[in-house]
């Protein structure tokens, strides 16, 4: 699996290339700025892209920038970001397309190496990977209607979707049956006027977008 890593400090760069080829990933091209990552992903374009939001030379949105231009040149091209902090204005443009293959992890979940490669496959396979802490606050910003009709567990429920978790996933993590499960997510795109879907990326990304309107 080929991949494009942007990250601007050297030992966390130099680290995820060490990491991402112990598990067979090809690093196809490495870059510590904003301007070389667009190039970077459309001469290259890999299978996923690891990239920080904030890179030089403004340390600002960079990173975000170029991956959202590379994914208007490539359609679905598979994006996992990196951030030392929860970007909200940041996670409602990359989750503004609904094409899937998105995924957004703070910097300090690298450190539970099998979670972060899982969330890289993840992403290039497709899905969607959503931290908690960022599904967290993007829960919290949106305490308007319909959202604050959901009830304390199918709030619950609804960050776990978000998370990209499966029923059976959200069933175990909950102690409750995947029939609940089931009663639960019906009852929420109910009340958010959205229509379940079977698909899992699916069914994230219109939760997610609801939330980031």
């Amino acid at each position: 699996m080929r991949v494009v890593i942007a990250e601007d400090l050297a030992l966390l760069r130099d680290g995820l290339t060490r990491l991402l080829q112990a598990f067979d990933f090809e690093v196809v091209a490495t870059v510590d700025n904003g301007p070389a990552l667009l190039p970077a992903l459309t001469t290259h374009r890999p299978d996923v892209a690891v990239v920080d939001v904030r890179l030089p030379p403004t340390f600002t949105d960079e990173g975000l920038q170029a991956a959202i231009q590379a994914r208007a040149q490539i359609p679905g091209l598979p994006i996992l970001v990196l951030s030392q902090h929860v970007e909200q204005l940041y996670a409602r443009e990359l989750l503004a397309d609904r094409a899937g293959a998105v995924g957004y992890l703070l910097k300090d979940r690298v450190g539970d190496v099998g979670q972060f490669v899982d969330a890289v496959r993840r992403v290039a396979a497709g899905g969607t990977v959503m931290d908690p802490e960022v599904v967290a606050q993007l829960l919290v910003r949106r305490e308007t209607k319909p959202l604050h009709r959901l009830t304390p567990r199918e709030r619950e429920v609804l960050g776990l979707m978000a998370e990209g978790r499966s029923n059976a996933a959200i069933a175990n993590r909950l102690f409750v049956t995947e029939k609940a499960v089931s009663k639960h997510i019906n009852n929420i795109f109910g009340k958010l006027g959205l229509p379940p879907s079977e698909d899992d990326n699916r069914r994230v990304l219109a939760v997610l977008a609801y939330l980031n309107a």
